[in-house]
């Protein structure tokens, strides 16, 4: 039976996510493709895999094909519309994108070398997060025992470097094209006839047409392999702007905290890039976010000193009614609640830091079809609240990975839409309970209605008491 998944989209609303077409006993893609021009070389170069998207998700794709050891006599091909990314010398001064990786996307990084590189460049681990709530004393403190590292704060260009030198060590197993695009693909029938092509072909906007046999999107949010696939994606806009900068630190720590208060507005986030630095994401309302960046330097300090301190939000009954709970809770689990820590002070903004972009959920109701999958944010689109975007992206690699070297150990067709269902089963499965818990929290903490307030108070105190809840969602966020 087909599958049907659901999806929490707002409150009441769900949306059935999946379903396809059923043939001969097999399930294909619900797209009728169209008949190819032709088959054979005369169509342009056969690639065993072509991956559209050159950015950090395709080539982190196209890397780790290359490396793996299984597919060292495989054709693959990376597209990319722009231009070659990497400088041999470390920027100067702090990108403001940056994204939070965690120790299961470092193992995959390191698995084929960019990690090493990342560490050569420059990164920044944290140890420990705090969460609170900003109409409460409520607060969750995610720490180890063990003082290991809890992810990485990492500069997407600085990941990027990595991933092109990591590209340029397996030039000859993988060939980039950069300023590329395509224009066109012509899918093939699920079964090859005399008449048609079995391969996916590609068409280029230089007239240049190539084959391959297992084609993978890459190609972010407005995917157009997705769209050219006939896949529907569920999406859904927030009414949030992030807004982003590096901020300069009023003095030198440790700073090896991940700092993030959830304000009626939205969540604010200071993530550690140096002892004096560090990467601010802020999501708000479009016209406060506005407002945070056409502000001059002084007050965008304030601005953000004051959301991470104040209690203007707080009542009485509120913190009267959380420390009395929070009072119970301690006597029940004396070990169990972590010492408070204050967020460091904000002296300024690095000039032309502040950038803003749009918050939206989206997803594809498939991942695959045949000799067609998508990875990264052509398949899947997050809330940054909880940083996990770039994480399942990465994810999405190793799975996808995964099935396809074993594929070519086991002398199975790459596209094959059998390994490539199993890459959609297991990706959907984790992604999808991630994207329904961060939507639902990016809801609870919108509101500043007192039930609510009290809920969610209650909730955060509790699950910081009780230590085998902690460590489970750690575990589930360092995958």
């Amino acid at each position: 039976m087909a599958s049907v998944v659901l999806l929490l989209l707002g409150p009441g609303v769900w949306a059935p996510l999946g379903g396809r077409l059923w043939l001969q006993g097999r399930r294909v893609a619900a797209l009728v493709p169209a008949r190819c021009a032709g088959s054979g070389s005369g169509s342009g170069s056969v690639y065993d895999v072509v991956v559209s998207g050159g950015g950090m998700v395709g080539s982190a794709m196209a890397a780790a094909l290359g490396h793996d050891v299984h597919l060292h006599d495989k054709k693959i091909l990376l597209l990319e519309a722009g231009s070659r990314k990497m400088s041999d010398r470390l920027p100067e001064h702090y990108s403001n994108r940056v994204s939070a990786i965690s120790p299961g996307s470092a193992t995959l990084l390191g698995s084929f070398g960019a990690w090493n590189h990342i560490c050569s460049m420059r990164c920044k681990p944290f140890r420990r997060m705090q969460v609170w709530d900003a109409c409460s004393e409520a607060m969750i403190i995610f720490d180890k025992d063990s003082l290991e590292d809890m992810g990485y704060i990492v500069e997407n260009d600085i990941v990027m470097s990595a991933l092109t030198k990591q590209l340029d060590a397996v030039s000859d197993r993988v060939e980039v094209l950069y300023r590329s695009r395509a224009v066109g693909y012509t899918w093939p029938f699920p079964y090859h006839t005399s008449d048609t092509s079995p391969w996916v072909q590609v068409d280029l906007a230089d007239g240049r047409r190539l084959q391959t046999k297992l084609l993978i999107g890459a190609d972010g949010q407005n995917s157009a392999v997705r769209k050219a696939a006939g896949i529907h994606n569920v999406q859904y806009q927030y009414d949030q702007s992030a807004v982003v900068a590096t901020l300069q630190l009023s003095e030198a720590t440790d700073n090896n905290v991940a700092w993030q208060r959830f304000l009626p507005s939205g969540p604010i986030a200071l993530l550690p890039l140096s002892d004096t630095a560090s990467s601010l994401v802020w999501s708000t309302s479009h016209e406060h976010a506005s407002q945070l960046l056409s502000m001059d330097g002084e007050s965008f300090v304030d601005s953000i000193n004051s959301a991470f301190w104040s209690n203007a939000n707080h009542s009485d009954f509120i913190d009267t009614a959380g420390s009395m709970f929070r009072s119970a809770v301690t006597l029940l689990m004396p070990s169990g609640t972590a010492a408070r820590q204050l967020p460091p002070s904000v002296a300024k903004v690095d000039p032309k830091s502040r950038a803003v972009f749009p918050l939206g959920l989206g997803h594809a109701t498939e991942y695959v079809q045949h000799r067609m999958a998508l990875i990264g944010d052509a398949a899947h689109r997050v809330h940054p609240l909880a940083g996990q975007g770039v994480n399942m992206v990465f994810g999405d690699i190793a799975c996808l990975i995964h099935h396809i070297s074993t594929a070519a150990f086991d002398g199975k067709d790459l596209g094959s839409i059998k390994h490539l269902l199993q890459y959609e089963t297991e990706r959907q499965r984790y992604n999808l309970s991630l994207m329904a818990a961060i939507d639902l929290l990016k809801r609870l903490y919108s509101t500043s209605v007192a039930p609510f307030v009290l809920l969610r108070t209650w909730g955060l105190q509790t699950t910081n008491a009780v230590s085998p809840v902690k460590e489970q969602i750690m575990a589930f966020a360092s995958k």
